[in-house]
């Protein structure tokens, strides 16, 4: 029995079963024994690997599409270039790779990280050289100018609530303690708040993010008031609104997400279709969901491996061809993951999506 299993187990024998929600943000972010707190989670090595860490292919698009936006923009003397959940500062330092091809839009930057984990703060320190950078713990309120916002695979680590329907009513998820191992349990009272289902909904799974909720809505409100674009890429269904979703992850393969909290990586796949609809309350403009693959082809990723196999050698050469697959390829990560883009004060469309 793993510590944090203990503490769990004991809670809910005092204070009862724990929402999905309580149990999936213990186990990530436990100050002692969550998941960031104490595992290793990208690359090779890690539990999974993220598409920065797969080719530096991925950051250095990503960079060149936040020369674009920032030209867009105007070419402020001044912005601010976010990223939420930045990792092991892979993609950021490969972005500032390529923004270096451009010094006034290096000039320009305020470098805003947003990192809960003291351990990847560290990696993230190390990984990155740049005169203006800043961690925070939660978005901030910058009202300093307009902002670039990158956020890959941020969303789907943040804690969800389930909900199962019945009869034409919501019933809460919870996680309890059974016979030595924890065990999903269903509410016995109805959720009023939320908008009844239909009779055709029955024995579906409803999940709700309330911090991707808030996210969204700060996102929103920035761009709102000081222009700049926000950049999403996730995995999840651009059409999808209800579905269990709800996995663990340990070293590359598919766990039970209520065996051994604290050691696996917790995640739910993004529900686009509510982010778009928190998105919708403000004046901004929304781009996609498009597949990641089609993004990066638009982006002219496979250009940029072409030139990369110039210089390279053979087993080098087939390693950009088998990275330059998985991240575009249906078979592999192109169309399970999405790309949205939310945008206010552009003189264009961002790149990458349809006009």
């Amino acid at each position: 029995m793993t510590p944090l299993t203990k503490i769990l187990r004991e809670k809910i024998e005092k204070h009862g079963a724990l929402s999905v929600h309580d149990y999936m943000e213990a186990a990530l972010s436990h100050p002692e024994y969550g998941y960031y707190t104490r595992q290793n989670p990208f690359g090779k090595s890690g539990d999974f690997v993220t598409a920065p860490e797969i080719s530096q292919m991925f950051g250095e698009l990503i960079g060149l599409w936040c020369i674009d936006t920032w030209s867009k923009l105007g070419e402020p003397a001044q912005f601010n270039l976010m990223e939420l959940g930045p990792g092991n500062g892979t993609l950021l330092a490969d972005a500032l790779r390529s923004g270096a091809l451009v010094p006034e839009f290096i000039d320009a930057a305020h470098i805003h990280l947003v990192e809960t984990s003291d351990r990847l703060r560290i990696r993230q320190k190390a990984a990155l050289s740049h005169p203006s950078i800043f961690w925070y713990s939660d978005i901030p309120d910058l009202d300093n100018g307009p902002t670039i916002i990158i956020a890959n695979e941020f969303f789907d680590a943040l804690p969800i609530h389930q909900y199962e329907a019945t009869a034409g009513k919501w019933y809460e998820r919870f996680i309890d303690w059974k016979d030595d191992q924890f065990a999903f349990s269903v509410d016995t009272v109805s959720h009023k708040t939320l908008p009844p289902p239909s009779d055709a909904d029955s024995n579906l799974i409803l999940e709700i993010c309330p911090q991707g909720i808030k996210c969204l809505n700060s996102i929103s409100q920035s761009l709102q008031k000081f222009g700049g674009a926000a950049l999403i890429i996730d995995y999840g269904s651009a059409n999808a609104i209800y579905g269990d979703s709800f996995q663990a992850v340990r070293d590359h393969t598919i766990q039970n997400p209520l065996v051994d909290p604290g050691m696996s990586d917790l995640t739910a796949h993004v529900k686009f279709p509510q982010l778009i609809s928190e998105a919708r309350k403000y004046p901004v403009d929304i781009h996609g969901p498009t597949s990641q693959g089609r993004f990066l082809e638009r982006l002219g990723i496979e250009a940029r491996a072409a030139l990369l196999k110039r210089s390279a050698t053979e087993e080098q050469r087939k390693t950009i061809t088998s990275s330059l697959r998985r991240l575009t390829s249906a078979a592999e990560m192109g169309t399970l993951f999405k790309v949205l883009a939310i945008s206010s004060g552009l003189t264009a469309p961002p790149e990458g999506f349809d006009l």
